[in-house]
């Protein structure tokens, strides 16, 4: 990969990971609902997760799966309902939710969500479809460079989402006002599982 070809993939991941999608909005309720320090192994999930996945698609698993469509359908499906679940934790959350020793998503979770989110999809599928070249070095190689390299670009861009959602725990210090921000979260994910479903 060349420099500029690596800038141009930067740029591309940054706008990817930086843009409202599931997994912004649960680093959002995440943070608005345990902070900064406790939502850092959800970022890293995230983050960490759709590195990975760029790698296997790149490397060519996406055009396995994407190439099958009883598959495809399949994991569709698993999805939303896997969406819809957290979508309805996120709304329902409440001050007993906020308990110290209570764990939010961690990272196995929030990387394992990167599978069944749509956006993760879209974006690993059109990446690999754009990115990837014949004449540079091979596959592996290739896959490598955008799966760190999106780790890399998402990580700052994540985080955004994660210090919002903190940030907005001081207007979400009554029990009203947090339950309004968890059903509006919620209700945007369940939103998104039309993304899947269409």
């Amino acid at each position: 990969m060349t420099s500029e070809q690596a800038v141009a993939f930067l740029l591309f991941a940054a706008v990817a990971a930086g843009t409202p999608g599931p997994s912004n909005l649960l680093l959002t309720a995440t943070g608005a609902n345990v902070g900064v320090l406790r939502g850092l192994p959800c970022l890293l999930g995230v983050s960490v997760g759709m590195g990975v996945m760029m790698f296997l698609v790149a490397f060519g698993l996406g055009s396995v799966v994407l190439a099958n469509p009883t598959v495809l359908r399949v994991l569709n499906w698993v999805g939303a309902a896997f969406m819809l679940w957290l979508a309805w934790k996120i709304a329902t959350a409440g001050r007993s939710d906020l308990d110290p020793r209570r764990k939010p998503v961690g990272f196995s979770g929030a990387a394992a969500f990167q599978w069944i989110n749509p956006k993760s999809w879209l974006v690993c599928a059109s990446a690999a479809g754009t990115y990837l070249h014949a004449g540079s070095r091979g596959a592996v190689a290739q896959a490598m460079a955008f799966g760190g390299l999106f780790v890399l670009a998402s990580l700052p861009c994540c985080f955004v989402w994660l210090a919002f959602g903190a940030t907005a725990q001081r207007w979400l210090r009554t029990d009203r006002a947090r339950r309004t921000f968890n059903i509006a979260m919620g209700a945007l994910l369940a939103g998104s599982v039309l993304l899947i479903l269409l």
